[in-house]
This record gives structure tokens, sequence and C-alpha cells, in this order.
């Protein structure tokens, strides 16, 4: 199920929240809503903490991970640093990183497996993805665009990308990352999907001006439906039985 939601008056919550399969980061200072929206949906499968990172609230944009590692920008401050290697989960690596273009969510795209990103980063920085996040690393564009982190999502269940991706490329991109793609938008006719919404492997979160049509498409390319039905006919055909019996 993927939940509509904004921070502040903002509908580009990927901005402010990062989601994976360990954890979820939301920025401080958000309304309680916003915040209280993840702790209903996540709070029972992984932590979900309040951080800021080089004193802002940009957290989506200037951070990229997945269940295995989280890398920082060189502008998070000690404390920040501290605060998250204390607030996740001990066997996530969290590593700042010496990287000149410091928006590393606007630049990276991963999941647990592969990750995409943009054509210039540093070979450092390139070896410290493979090492921290435990993945393949690939450079990339998407529709022409290099800021990769911008203009894809995905997980390891599926993905999406910049609506203007030509099949070739979605063809491409999909043997790369090993799962199915679709071609998109967020928010009413957005592209910068990343921005618009963040997923993991079994929620997503979207903001508020996102179409009910775009919503569907989210649901049936991440698989986000699959885990409800199930349950649901689980728990009817539990209450049948019992009146029955």
């Amino acid at each position: 199920m993927a939940t509509r939601l904004q921070f502040e008056n903002s509908c580009e919550i990927g901005v402010f929240s990062k989601l994976t399969n360990a954890y979820c980061l939301v920025a401080i200072g958000g309304s309680e809503n916003f915040y209280s929206a993840f702790e209903s949906e996540l709070a029972d499968a992984i932590p979900v903490v309040k951080a800021s990172i080089g004193d802002t609230r940009m957290i989506g944009r200037l951070c990229v991970g997945n269940k295995n590692g989280l890398l920082l920008p060189h502008t998070t401050t000690d404390q920040e640093l501290q605060h998250l290697r204390n607030s996740i989960p001990d066997s996530v690596v969290v590593q700042r990183i010496d990287e000149r273009m410091n928006a590393l969510g606007n630049c990276i795209a991963c999941n647990d497996h592969v990750a995409l990103t943009h054509t210039d980063l540093d070979k450092e920085t390139e070896e410290l993805i493979a090492d921290v996040l435990g993945v393949e690393v690939f450079r990339q564009t998407i529709a022409g665009n290099i800021l990769v982190g911008s203009y894809c999502t995905f997980s390891n269940r599926g993905g999406m990308v910049h609506p203007h991706t030509s099949v070739e490329d979605l063809d491409e991109l999909s043997t790369l990352l090993q799962v199915p793609l679709v071609a998109g938008t967020i928010n009413r006719g957005s592209d910068v999907i990343a921005a618009g919404m963040i997923v993991n492997d079994w929620a997503a979160f979207c903001g508020l001006d996102t179409t009910a049509t775009e919503l569907s498409v989210i649901e049936n390319i991440f698989k986000l439906g699959d885990s409800h039905p199930t349950a649901i006919v689980d728990t009817m055909r539990k209450s049948l039985i019992d009146t029955y019996v």
C-alpha cells in the first residue's frame, strides 16, 4: 500500500526522508503528522529516526543508503554522524565520504544489490559505494539526465524512472538492475521521481498531489499489494472457519 503525505506544505517528501529495508530517516522539525505517518506504517519492522545532515533538513537528497550501509556527505557534523550510528541497526555501516558532489541522493540510486551513479563521480567514491553498500556500481544516465538519483527510484522488487526514458534504455536498465521497470510520474506529472516518493520492499510513501492513476502504477510496479490481499483472505478464512465450527 502506498501512503500519500506532505512535509509542511511540500509534496517533495523524498527530499525530507530516506527509506530502506533496515531503517527510515525523517527530517527533524516537520509536523508530527509527517513523522507519525512513517511510525504507524514502519515502526513494527524498522526504526524511524529523526535526523538532520549538515544542519539541513534535506536528508533524502544528501545521503544514500540501503540495508547494508548509509553514506553521508562531508558536510555531516560529528554529532549527526554519531546520532545516526546510535539510532540505526548495528549491522548497517554508517560512513561519511569526501566527495565534491555532496548531494549524494541526487547522484546515486540504489537498492540492496545494485547502484546507478552520476557519470562524474570520483573513482574512490565508486569503490566506497561498492564496499559500504555491498552493491555492483554502474555509471548511467536516465533519459539523458546525469542526476540518476533524482530521476529514478527502485527497490528489490521493481522500479520507476523518468517518463521520457526510451524503451531501449528501459530494457538496458532493467537488465542491469534485474527488476521490472516502468517509466512514470509522481505528484501529478512531476518527472523528479525520487524527490516525490520513497519506497522499500513492502511500503511506499509519495507526495499528496500524486493522482490515483500514478498510485496504481506505483503499487503495481513495486508489488506493494502482494502482501495485503493474502493476509486479508487468511483472516477472513479463519473467521469463517471459526463461525462454522
